[in-house]
C-alpha cells in the first residue's frame, strides 16, 4: 500500500496488502497543483482515526489517507485512492472543501462504494445526496459513526436499520433515512469504551514539537453546551448529540500508553469541554494531581472564558501545578455588542481577568479572534484589534505568553449566523457557500501559519471590506510573529 496510506494492515505473510475494507479520506482545502502546501504542520484527523481503529477492532481493514497533511493535488488524491481500490472510501465533508471531495468522489472507479459524514453532511444532507457528484453515495452518515461505519461495512443494506443514515432511493428518487426501534445507541457511542485511537492512522502524531518534546493530540469529551453563533458545534445545530466527558482513568491510561510506547511528553486536548466546565475542571485536576502528571508531562486545553472567570485562584493554581502549559481561548471579538451578537457570554474585562490570571502563573494563552461578522462596524472590528494590543501588553514580563491567531469570517451552514444571514433575504445557500481560499502572502514566513484554514466566501457581511479585513489579518500575523522573534 502506498506509504500515504495509514495504518492499512498486510496479509498474515506479511508479503501483499490486504485489500482495504475501507479508506477515509481528508481532502485536501484546494488543490495543490496551483501552489504548494506551505505549511508544516495540520491538526491530525482525530474522528476519522477513531473510526478506522473501532473498525479495525471489529475485524475490518482500514487506511486512512489525510491528502491535506500530504498537501497532495486533487488529481493525485484520486489516483492514490483509485490505485488502493478499496471496497468504500469514506469522506469528512467540511463546508469550505465540500467542492473538492464532490470533485474527487465523481473521480473514482464505480466500484468504490462511497460514505460521507461530518459538518457538512449532517448541515445539508439532501443537498448533498442530491449533487449529480454524489450519484454513488451509498451512505451519508449524521454525527458520530464508529459503531454505524463498522455496521456498513459489515453488509452495506444494514443501513436500513441505522439511525441517522441517509442515501437516495433509487425507485423513489428521493433522500430516505434508515432506522428502527432500539438502535439510537449508535448516535452516541460509549467514550469510556472506545479503543484508543491507533496513531498508526495520523500522519503527523505524536510529533517533535520545537521544544524537542514529542506531542499528541488527545480528545476528553465530546458535544458542546453553548451556542456561539458561527460555530459548527453550536448546541443549536446538534440537538442530537449528547455531551459526555471521558472518565478520567480513560484519559490517563491513554497518556500513560502514549508515553510508554512513543514517548510522549506533551498533550493537547482539542475538544470544548476539558477547561469549558467547572466540574470537569475539578474532576481532570484532582486526578492528573493524583497521578502527578506534571513529573513528566505539560499539557495544553481549550477553555471558556467565562468559567474560567469564576473558578477561585486556587483552581488555577492547581491547574498550573498539573502540568497545564497553554489555554486556547475564543474570544472572538473586542466589541461588547459583537460578543453579544454571537452569544459568547464574555465581556473584555472578563477576557482581561482571566489572560491576566492565567498568564501570571506562567500558563500561556492562545487567543482566537474573528474579523468581519455580520453587522459589524468599522469602529468595533477596531476594538477587536485593540484588544489584541492591549492583550500583548497586559502579558509583557508575565511568566506566560499571549498569541492571537485572528480569522476572516466565514458562515457554516447550519450554525444560528447561516440562518440568520438566509433570513435576511439578502443571500442565497449559494453565495454563502461560495469560499475560496485567502492568500495573505504566502511567500512571507510571518504569514505562513495563516495558509490553512484560511477561507472567504468574497461577501461583505459587516461595514469592513475584505481588503481591510485581509489587511489587518496581515498586519496582525506579523506582529504576532515578530514578537516571538529573538
Amino acid at each position: 500500500m502506498h506509504k500515504l496510506i495509514k495504518g492499512a494492515r498486510t496479509t498474515d505473510l506479511g508479503t501483499t496488502p490486504a485489500q482495504l475494507d475501507l479508506l477515509l479520506v481528508n481532502a485536501p482545502l484546494r488543490d495543490y497543483s496551483l501552489r504548494p502546501r506551505v505549511n508544516d504542520y495540520t491538526l491530525p484527523v482525530l474522528g476519522m482515526a477513531y473510526i478506522a481503529t473501532y473498525a479495525a477492532s471489529q475485524g475490518f481493514t482500514v487506511g486512512v489517507l489525510d491528502a491535506e497533511a500530504a498537501g497532495l493535488p486533487i488529481a493525485d488524491t484520486v489516483s492514490l485512492i483509485n490505485q488502493a481500490a478499496p471496497r468504500w472510501v469514506g469522506f469528512n465533508l467540511l463546508a469550505p472543501t465540500y467542492e473538492i471531495s464532490a470533485t474527487i468522489a465523481a473521480a473514482l472507479d464505480p466500484h468504490i462504494r462511497i460514505m460521507v459524514g461530518g459538518h457538512h453532511a449532517k448541515a445539508m444532507p439532501q443537498r448533498i445526496l442530491a449533487d449529480p457528484r454524489m450519484a454513488r453515495c451509498d451512505a451519508l452518515v449524521i454525527g458520530e459513526a464508529e459503531t454505524r461505519v463498522a455496521e456498513l461495512l459489515a453488509n452495506h443494506r444494514n443501513r436500513t436499520g441505522l439511525p441517522g443514515v441517509m442515501w437516495c432511493d433509487p425507485v423513489l428518487g428521493a433522500p430516505v433515512t434508515g432506522g428502527r426501534p432500539g438502535t439510537s445507541h449508535h448516535l452516541a457511542p460509549d467514550i469510556n469504551t472506545l479503543p484508543f485511537i491507533d496513531r498508526a492512522y495520523l500522519a503527523q502524531d505524536p510529533y517533535r514539537a520545537e521544544d524537542g518534546r514529542i506531542e499528541a493530540n488527545m480528545v476528553g469529551a465530546r458535544g458542546c453546551p453553548y451556542n456561539c453563533s458561527f460555530c459548527g458545534a453550536a448546541i443549536s445545530a446538534n440537538p442530537d448529540v449528547t455531551i459526555r466527558v471521558r472518565e478520567p482513568y480513560g484519559i490517563l491510561g491513554e497518556m500513560h500508553q502514549l508515553r510508554d510506547s512513543q514517548g510522549v511528553t506533551a498533550f493537547r486536548f482539542v475538544d470544548d469541554l476539558f477547561l469549558g466546565a467547572r466540574r470537569v475542571i475539578d474532576q481532570m485536576t484532582a486526578a492528573f494531581a493524583a497521578e502527578k502528571v506534571s513529573d513528566w508531562a505539560v499539557w495544553d486545553a481549550t477553555g471558556r472564558i467565562n468559567v474560567l472567570h469564576r473558578v477561585p485562584d486556587e483552581t488555577l493554581d492547581l491547574l498550573a501545578a498539573c502540568g497545564l502549559r497553554e489555554v486556547a481561548l475564543g474570544i472572538e471579538s473586542g466589541s461588547e455588542r459583537m460578543l453579544a451578537h454571537i452569544d459568547k457570554r464574555i465581556t473584555q474585562e472578563m477576557v482581561l481577568n482571566v489572560v491576566r490570571r492565567l498568564t501570571v502563573r506562567g500558563v500561556k494563552v492562545k487567543g482566537y479572534f474573528i474579523l468581519g461578522f455580520p453587522t459589524e462596524t468599522c469602529a468595533e472590528l477596531a476594538e477587536t484589534v485593540d484588544l489584541i494590543h492591549r492583550l500583548w501588553d497586559l502579558t509583557d514580563g508575565q511568566a506566560g505568553a499571549f498569541r492571537a491567531s485572528v480569522f476572516q469570517f466565514r458562515p457554516y451552514p447550519g450554525t444560528p449566523e447561516w440562518e440568520r444571514l438566509m433570513a435576511t433575504g439578502r443571500y442565497t445557500a449559494e453565495q454563502l457557500l461560495d469560499y475560496a481560499p485567502v492568500d495573505l502572502g504566502a511567500e512571507d514566513a510571518a504569514l505562513r501559519g495563516r495558509d490553512e484554514f484560511n477561507f472567504s466566501s468574497r461577501l461583505q457581511f459587516g461595514e469592513a471590506t475584505e481588503e481591510e479585513i485581509h489587511r489587518h489579518l496581515a498586519d496582525l500575523a506579523r506582529a504576532q510573529h515578530s514578537r516571538r522573534m529573538p
